[in-house]
């Protein structure tokens, strides 16, 4: 079971920011051995779960996908979040997520794109790191002090953009903000020329926070002020019909 979970540890070590990676930048992300991650993708290669062309650099195949959409396809949350997203993207011509907390990042439920605002090419199933990210702040804010306090203490800050909030301070104060008004807004902090807000999705069978949803917009269009006069109402509107549904 060991090697089970450490195959799958190095499966998600792959992200939309880190689509191809060597044995060393595996290991240094998990804390594998190298020697244990050489194993792991040697089985994996085996299976037709990754791939070396070069033999030094891996990168996830097709097949992993019937991991993540067998949840994808089950899940009562993502089908119903899928319409949702679908439905709200048309009404306001831009891109619209939902994401659940993922261990240390977002994962990606449902996704309606109308435009390419990002460098990376995000889809259901797609990564990032919750602490640069508007769903991030959402989620995080919403873990109890210890499981908070945990996360802080194991997760690296590393910067994305100059505006990447890189300190446990910062970032607490950041989600002090986020509970205090019940959305977050991301002024570039994952990427420079994306801005996005953010709003929690709610389940009345749990009374808790189960996702969050949030809008990405391109910077030059769109000021804070404006994003937030502009979408939030909709945002919010969005999220407590989809809420009905959970």
């Amino acid at each position: 079971m060991a090697s089970l979970a450490r195959g799958l540890e190095v499966l998600q070590a792959f992200t939309p920011l880190r689509h191809t990676m060597t044995i060393a930048q595996i290991s240094h992300s998990t804390g594998i051995p190298r020697a244990a991650v050489r194993r792991c993708l040697y089985t994996l290669n085996a299976l037709g779960f990754v791939h070396a062309p070069d033999g030094r650099h891996f990168s996830l195949l097709p097949r992993v996908l019937t991991i993540g959409f067998a949840y994808l396809n089950s899940s009562e949350l993502a089908r119903a979040a899928q319409n949702a997203m679908d439905y709200l993207s048309k009404q306001l011509n831009e891109s619209c997520s939902v994401a659940i907390l993922d261990g240390d990042n977002i994962l990606y439920i449902a996704r309606a794109s109308v435009k390419r605002i990002m460098k990376v090419d995000l889809g259901r199933g797609s990564r990032l790191p919750a602490y640069a990210t508007s769903m991030g702040w959402v989620l995080l804010s919403d873990l109890n002090p210890p499981a908070l306090d945990a996360y802080l203490q194991r997760t690296v800050l590393e910067p994305f953009t100059e505006n990447t909030v890189t300190t446990t301070e910062q970032l607490r104060a950041q989600l002090d903000n986020v509970r205090a008004q019940g959305y977050a807004i991301n002024d570039q902090q994952l990427e420079m020329g994306l801005r996005s807000m953010a709003v929690p999705i709610h389940s009345a069978r749990t009374r808790g926070v189960v996702a969050a949803m949030n809008i990405g917009v391109n910077a030059s269009q769109y000021s804070v002020s404006e994003l937030r006069e502009r979408f939030l109402p909709h945002l919010q509107k969005a999220a407590m019909d989809l809420a009905l549904l959970l």
